[in-house]
């Protein structure tokens, strides 16, 4: 189980908007917000966003460096996955992958991939998908 995942952002405005719909659609909850951050919570774990200070911003965040590739999230059903696909593209989230989704990560696996405002790629998965390919 993990206690916390903190992740600095380029845009902490920008970043809230776009976290705090996803975390809320998938159950989470605002948990802590202080002026360079916020956090969502569920059950014991929670998701930490930070604003970067200035003098950090030279290098932005690739995910193919070092460091975080990607976070997964566990969707309720292929419905959800659906239903969330829909839901993003509303928002004009960007959504990785297209021309394979909704089985980018193998014939098995059901998942949308998508980015965020910094580029972290981020998937919601559903039940009983095998182990992904991407």
């Amino acid at each position: 189980m993990i206690h916390h995942i903190e992740l600095y952002v380029s845009d902490l405005k920008k970043s809230i908007d776009y976290w705090g719909w996803l975390l809320e659609e998938l159950g989470y909850k605002i948990y802590q917000k202080w002026d360079k951050g916020q956090s969502w919570k569920q059950g014991e774990t929670y998701i930490v966003f930070v604003q970067t200070e200035e003098r950090f911003l030279d290098i932005p965040y690739h995910r193919c460096r070092v460091g975080l590739n990607h976070l997964a999230f566990h969707a309720r059903s292929r419905q959800h996955v659906d239903e969330m696909t829909a839901k993003l593209k509303e928002r004009n989230v960007n959504i990785l992958y297209k021309d394979k989704h909704p089985f980018a990560g193998g014939p098995d696996y059901y998942a949308v991939f998508f980015e965020d405002p910094d580029r972290i790629k981020v998937e919601l998965v559903a039940p009983e998908s095998g182990g992904e390919n991407k």
